[in-house]
């Protein structure tokens, strides 16, 4: 009785459900354009094979849906793992440019895109960089960020396009993310980048394709067909969130921008932050938060300045003259 219910919901549910016409005619377009072109790389593309695991999906109740996933979820960290070496390289790369002048670029199209302008984004706040430091391009611009935009990832041209108007230089790293291996707009960044001389990075789900050929340096998590087959913002994507995690972290780490493993360059934007500054202060100097809340007030909000009133037990003026002697080396003006 319980299942004729539930099929009757799930079949009243379907009956509500449109076709929308755009759709249908952008659908129809695509295989237009492709039935007269041989489709390479679809049978060694792993994002693209079906899971074994779960060809009964729309069978499962949600328990074992969700348990499946969970399983499945749990070899994306021991993929990355085995990426360990080639991060490592590519932080080295990234932070040796930045020193020298340059940027780091992400480049991507859908989901994987998404995940370059959620990193970049993060990097002003969390360590007080430039905006212009970390910069994510994606495939059909601004509106792509929460809108599908049709074709926007099929031209080469417009990888291009976007990444010659950064003014690419010698020093700049352009980091390609493309599960699948194969997205045009990353490709045609990519190779544009190598004729500038920048370096390369590629972040793919699949070793063995186009992107990891025009790449310097590879990182590639295997994490093997997705649970919806295709859907590379699963599995795929968490990889690549993990990856660029550790990227980020650890570059603006080497570059300074942590203190310990403490945020010294967070952005005070509301209540919550300005708390943590205060906590952040009071647990890396060692006093009360009292007088962590004075020394920020009289550094101007600075919370290098401050830490350097604090532990030197010196004014605003002269801890500033400390950091700029230090060549901006917050241990080195810490005396560390």
């Amino acid at each position: 009785m319980a299942g004729s219910a539930r099929d009757l919901r799930r079949r009243r549910y379907n009956a509500g459900m449109t076709f929308q016409p755009k759709k249908r005619e952008r659908a129809e377009r695509q295989i237009k354009k492709h039935q007269s072109k041989e489709i390479r790389f679809i049978d060694h593309r792993l994002t693209e094979q079906r899971n074994a695991a779960s060809r009964n999906l729309d069978r499962m109740t949600a328990m074992e849906i969700v348990r499946l996933m969970n399983r499945e979820d749990r070899k994306v960290a021991l993929a990355s793992g085995r990426e360990l070496p080639a991060i490592a390289r590519a932080v080295d790369a990234i932070v040796n440019g930045i020193r020298k002048g340059g940027h780091l670029f992400y480049v991507g199209a859908g989901s994987s895109g998404r995940m370059g302008v959620l990193d970049a984004a993060e990097c002003p706040p969390t360590f007080g960089t430039s905006p212009k430091l970390v910069q994510a391009l994606i495939a059909g611009g601004r509106r792509a960020i929460t809108n599908a935009v049709e074709g926007a990832e099929d031209s080469t041209r417009n990888g291009e396009r976007d990444l010659r108007a950064k003014r690419l230089t010698r020093n700049d790293v352009v980091v390609g993310i493309a599960a699948s291996g194969t997205t045009p707009y990353v490709l045609g960044a990519l190779k544009y980048a190598r004729r500038r001389g920048a370096t390369t990075v590629a972040v793919t789900s699949n070793l063995r394709m186009p992107v990891g050929r025009l790449a310097k340096i590879v990182i590639a998590p295997e994490v093997g067909p997705e649970v919806l087959t295709g859907s590379t913002r699963l599995k795929a994507g968490t990889s690549q969130k993990m990856v660029l995690n550790m990227l980020s972290t650890a570059v603006m780490a080497r570059l300074g921008h942590v203190y310990e493993n403490l945020m010294i360059d967070v952005v005070i934007t509301n209540e919550k932050v300005a708390e943590r500054a205060l906590r952040i202060l009071a647990e890396a100097s060692g006093k009360r938060v009292s007088a962590a809340e004075h020394a920020l007030r009289a550094a101007g909000h600075n919370m290098r300045v401050a830490l350097v009133m604090l532990k030197r037990r010196v004014g605003p003026r002269e801890a500033k003259k400390m950091i700029t002697e230090a060549g901006g080396d917050l241990r080195k003006a810490l005396g560390e």
